[in-house]
């Protein structure tokens, strides 16, 4: 196998990887907010119901959750393939971790911004949408992105699953070529950058949401 073959079978790879961390980290974000906000504003049964979603999610491994779904789900009947799978495990597991910054957002919210609002008679969902998230988000961005970093790495456990990431075929290269050192050493460079990616992109992110809140507070002063 040329080093041309085995850049091209890692490039293939970190496609796959890209894939995989974009789209679990979206779904994830989707629930990190359906969660948090429920823990927050959902009254009583639906903010247990996101307690419970998040301490089981955060309190077991990822490596199991994406055994259970692909070995231990299709025993009841319900079969997932390889990258649903993946998808899956990475979008519940970077939920729930993601819920809890939206809850600490929404919290660190001044108790006067509420209060205003509720004298002013705005409607729950207007104060929610257009006071307490739009000065949240700017709070949870710095978590967000390391959140978003963190799932980028845990992607590499979907190898085990027969997923083609960038992993998988680091291991199959290694087996055909035996040089080990190489291409380990072209995976963590690979990640790395793909890390890079994505913080510069959670910065730009960052420093948008920052503009709009500010935008937004000078639009309502």
């Amino acid at each position: 196998m040329s080093l041309a073959q085995e850049i091209l079978a890692m490039a293939k790879g970190a496609e796959m990887t890209a894939i995989v961390a974009i789209g679990s980290t979206l779904i994830g974000a989707v629930l990190a907010f359906a969660f948090g906000i429920a823990r927050v504003e959902g009254g009583r049964l639906l903010s247990w119901l996101a307690l419970i979603y998040i301490e089981f999610m955060r309190g077991t491994p990822l490596l199991v959750k994406l055994f259970w779904l692909y070995y231990a789900l299709p025993l009841v009947g319900v079969s997932l393939d390889p990258f649903t799978t993946g998808i899956v495990g990475l979008s519940l597991n970077i939920g729930a971790y993601g819920a809890e910054v939206v809850r600490g957002g929404l919290q660190s919210v001044a108790t006067a911004q509420r209060e205003a609002a509720r004298a002013l008679n705005f409607p729950r969902r207007h104060t929610l949408l257009h006071i307490l998230l739009p000065q949240a988000v700017v709070e949870m961005m710095p978590a967000f992105g390391n959140l978003a970093i963190q799932n980028l790495k845990d992607t590499a456990l979907v190898s085990l699953i027969s997923i083609a990431d960038l992993t998988f075929r680091a291991q199959q290269i290694r087996n055909l070529t035996l040089a080990g050192a190489r291409v380990y050493s072209m995976t963590l460079v690979g990640y790395f950058v793909m890390s890079l990616l994505v913080a510069a992109l959670m910065r730009f992110l960052e420093i948008r949401a920052r503009r709009g809140a500010a935008f937004a507070h000078s639009a309502h002063g």
